[in-house]
């Protein structure tokens, strides 16, 4: 599984990245900002994307429509530090697969998986 770490946070993007590791996952790319997301995105076409909705350059929200309509099946998991109801109802309503607030553990990150590959 391929799987695409979008978060300004060199430190998130570690721990989630280990995270992973530890599940099996070893086919990461990383991005630290919404635009650099879209990019890879388009270029490595992962199989899960976790994103940050707070972003410089371009933020999370716009970022999942933007990958979204160039791949209306992606599996987009928006991860937020301020988990408001408001950023929860956006990140929903813009498409997004899952909704996680940080900090996260690695019990999220194990059932976010299995839930997908339930899916496949």
């Amino acid at each position: 599984m391929k799987i695409l770490i979008c978060d300004d946070s060199i430190l998130i993007r570690k721990q989630l990245k280990e995270y992973l590791n530890d599940c099996g996952c070893t086919e990461i790319v990383e991005a630290s900002d919404g635009q650099m997301s879209v990019d890879m995105y388009k270029k490595s076409k992962p199989d899960l994307v976790f994103m940050d909705i707070v972003m410089p350059v371009k933020g999370g929200i716009d970022a999942v429509t933007e990958i979204l309509e160039f791949d209306k099946n992606a599996k987009v998991v928006m991860a937020s530090s301020s988990g408001t109801k408001t950023h929860l109802k956006k990140a929903l309503e813009a498409g997004a697969y899952e909704f996680i607030q940080k900090p996260f553990d690695e019990n999220q990150i194990k059932n976010i998986l299995a839930n997908l590959n339930k899916e496949e």
